[in-house]
């Protein structure tokens, strides 16, 4: 019989729709319920694409004596951590502070008021029994021992999340520190930054691909370039079909946690585009192209939107689906092309992975092959995709999150413009659509969908900010005002409703739900920060319109980040790549002409620095303010190029207008 998560949109509460635990969504009418049965709650957060939280659900939450422990003496709230990252944020910060270190599935034991006074992450099931038959004990027999406890946490999760605190105004010197702390932990055999387990870089990459373009720094490139060629040739990247695994478990890139998100796979497709503007690395090109494809092949929704992730499951077994054998090649590809194929993707006979499968990674330069070569291993490919395509598949978590949604549309709309693909272009303009048409209810953003229909969960800062990225992108390749007003409309929300007194901003809008403690993180982790994705509004929407009290308010929030960037920028790519772009102008260039085919479009979109805002259409387009009073000069398709809304003289060939660009 299914519990209360059976009308929930998320495929993660819907997992758990038909448990024997009496599961509630997070809602204020479950800790009514607590408080009518005076028992503790039990908040246990997690994601469809976690494999320890698949584990914990088989081992508890789907066994019938565990659940009868529950049910008797709690009231279980199930979290989708990607649906309400502020929940998530406020008990991960208790967690962290309890624990020492945080993750999910997270298990948090709190009181009727929402106070956490135990916290963990995956608990083995006679561990888990042990633990509810403890916190059940301790809440009848020493229930001011559990408050005093919980009342420590919260002040404790409080302190943790004060905002205020040392500014650094972003400067150059700023940006070289945050570049040569990187360098420092550059990993120089296998690429990347730190040891297993390895995550793409992604955020830091776009920084240094920034800080080389604007300060011609060559070990700023290497550091990207090397980084990018491991991951490319790493068991991280699907080898067959595109798109990249959430982490490596080593430090070579070899074995992946195999869950595929939509989030790293945007952002990589960003750093990979800009890699083979700046190098015109075939590599580079080809991963670019076989990632947007992944994104519109594998994640599209007929609804619309792209779904959010491929599970790191197959039927309960991780990498079912991606791991080989030999044996497994042969079967597929016969005795020559099987032996060719392990040789090339490294298959052994003792396996790189478990039980003697090895997941596939590329051990030749293949995309700088003979021609005879590069042919025979698109056919192998095309040969062991269809194989693998008999296997069992893992599952799709396919909601809509509006951010990574946002994060996905910029990076489609620079594929399409760089590479000149229409599929990119034309599916940036269609996700927009997608989120104007869903997630904006009366001014105001939400944050996820799903085939079709709206959520309940309000926006957080994160989604304003990627979310107005993705419109003032799509207006740039459109020059349609209708994004830009958008996008404007999104920002304005963001600073009457975000903002903290010392300049920075709140996670979470001053009329959304109240939480033990509001929100406020600036690092950037897997996503970037919602602090760094406003600031990059903020920074291309001033840019774009010459309104500079978006950009004072960009800069005021940059400053709040500025020691992380200069001390910790590991933990800051997003922000040191958006303060790039400000402390070179941005570039602003304007296009008037009735050819948006011209060469004179193409080369701004090929030669501007990344970060740059570039409108092309008619003369005083409507609504287009960069195209305001910038006529075609002699009838000729004319280049305005500005920066601080300081202009060059206006240029009519792109000869000319490649050279506002040379050092």
């Amino acid at each position: 019989m299914a519990n209360r998560l059976a009308d929930a949109t998320s495929p993660y509460l819907l997992q758990h729709r038909d448990n024997p635990v009496d599961w509630w969504p997070w809602c204020e009418e479950a800790f009514a319920e607590a408080r009518r049965r005076d028992v503790p709650v039990l908040i246990s957060v997690g994601y469809a694409a976690c494999h320890w939280c698949h584990v914990m659900a088989h081992e508890s939450f789907e066994d019938e004596a565990v659940a009868a422990r529950l049910n008797e003496n709690f009231v279980a709230i199930k979290v989708d951590r990607e649906e309400r990252p502020d929940v998530d944020a406020v008990y991960m910060t208790a967690t962290q502070a309890m624990t020492g270190q945080g993750g999910w599935p997270m298990t948090v034991f709190a009181t009727p008021g929402g106070d956490p006074f135990f916290c963990g992450t995956y608990f083995p099931k006679p561990h888990f029994n042990r633990l509810l038959d403890s916190v059940t004990t301790a809440w009848r027999d020493q229930r001011d021992d559990v408050l005093k406890q919980g009342a420590a946490v919260v002040e404790a999760v409080g302190g943790a999340q004060l905002v205020g605190g040392p500014t650094a105004p972003i400067s150059a010197e700023l940006l070289a520190a945050a570049a040569e702390g990187l360098a420092k932990e550059h990993d120089q055999t296998y690429g990347g930054f730190g040891g297993a387990p390895k995550f793409p870089p992604h955020m830091n990459l776009l920084f240094l691909l920034r800080h080389h373009e604007r300060t011609g720094s060559a070990e700023a490139l290497e550091l990207a370039r090397h980084a990018g060629e491991q991951m490319a040739r790493g068991g991280i990247y699907d080898q067959l079909a595109g798109g990249f695994a959430r982490y490596a478990v080593d430090a070579h890139w070899t074995v992946p946690h195999f869950e595929k998100m939509l989030y790293d796979n945007a952002l990589l497709l960003r750093v990979y585009t800009q890699l083979w503007r700046l190098t015109g690395d075939v590599l580079a090109r080809r991963v670019a192209d076989e990632t947007a494809a992944f994104l519109l092949r594998d994640l599209g929704t007929p609804a619309g939107g792209l779904a959010s992730s491929l599970d790191a499951d197959t039927d309960g077994v991780e990498g079912l689906t991606y791991a080989w054998t030999p044996a497994q090649l042969t079967e597929a590809l016969g005795e020559d092309d099987g032996a060719w194929a392990a040789d090339l993707f490294r298959v052994t006979p003792d396996g790189t992975f478990e039980h003697g499968t090895s997941v596939l990674v590329l051990a030749r330069d293949i995309d700088a092959a003979d021609p005879e070569i590069t042919a025979r291993w698109r056919d192998v490919r095309a040969r062991l995709l269809a194989a693998r395509a008999r296997r069992p598949q893992p599952a799709r978590d396919d909601k809509v999150v509006a951010s990574w949604n946002g994060l996905a549309i910029t990076a489609l709309a620079e594929h399409g413009v760089l590479t000149g693909s229409p599929e990119s272009r034309s599916a940036a303009v269609a996700l927009a659509e997608a989120l104007a048409d869903r997630h904006l209810v009366d001014g105001r953003l939400r944050r996820v969908s799903r085939d079709g229909r709206t959520g309940e969960p309000a926006g957080v800062l994160d989604d304003y900010g990627c979310v107005a990225e993705a419109f003032l992108a799509v207006h740039q390749i459109t020059a349609d005002p209708r994004w830009l007003r958008s996008a404007g409309g999104l920002l304005d929300v963001v600073l009457a409703h975000f903002g903290t007194p010392s300049g920075g901003f709140y996670d979470t809008a001053d009329d959304a739900e109240q939480l033990l403690t509001r929100p406020a993180d600036p690092t950037d982790n897997a996503t970037p920060s919602g602090l760094a994705s406003a600031c990059a509004a903020l920074v291309g929407y001033a840019a774009l319109t010459g309104e500079t009290a978006y950009r004072e308010a960009a800069d005021a929030a940059l400053a709040t980040v500025g020691p992380l960037i200069g001390g910790h920028p590991r933990f800051a790519g997003y922000s040191a790549m958006v303060a790039e772009a400000a402390l070179a102008g941005p570039y602003e260039i304007a296009v008037a002409t009735d050819d948006l085919a011209d060469p004179l479009v193409t080369e701004a979109y090929r030669e501007a620095p990344a970060g740059t805002v570039i409108v092309a259409g008619a003369p005083d387009l409507p609504g287009v303010p960069l195209l305001a009073d910038r006529p075609m000069i002699d009838g000729k398709p004319t280049a305005y190029v500005c920066r601080g809304f300081v202009c060059d003289r206006p240029v009519t060939s792109p000869q000319e207008l490649i050279a506002r660009f040379q050092r």
